[in-house]
């Protein structure tokens, strides 16, 4: 049985040594992408505290009105709301949305 050894050429040593280089430089970057998302995540900053001491749900809209619709299609629609309170909110069991047939 023959043994052979096997030298490292100069080309897999320097990308070995190069290695840890990228993956920090991999790391920097989805620290940096992260961070940009999270800055970005509330643009207008946080919510104006109206009611000290308890949570407070704030709706953007109270009423949303789509005119004739053709029965049976679908309709979708973005509602913002808000804790104006200065403590978490949280609830306790799911969110109750009335949804009325107009004339």
């Amino acid at each position: 049985m023959a043994r052979y050894k096997t030298k490292l050429t100069s080309k897999t040593s320097s990308r070995r040594s190069l290695l840890p280089l990228w993956l920090s430089l991999a790391g920097l970057a989805l620290l940096l992408i992260a961070g940009w998302a999270f800055a970005r995540g509330n643009p207008k900053g946080n919510a104006n505290i109206e009611v000290k001491g308890a949570p407070r749900l704030k709706v953007e809209t109270d009423l949303i009105d789509h005119g004739q619709v053709k029965l049976g299609s679908l309709i979708r629609d973005d509602i913002r709301v808000t804790n104006v309170g200065d403590r978490p909110l949280r609830f306790s069991e799911a969110p109750y949305v009335e949804v009325r047939e107009g004339c």
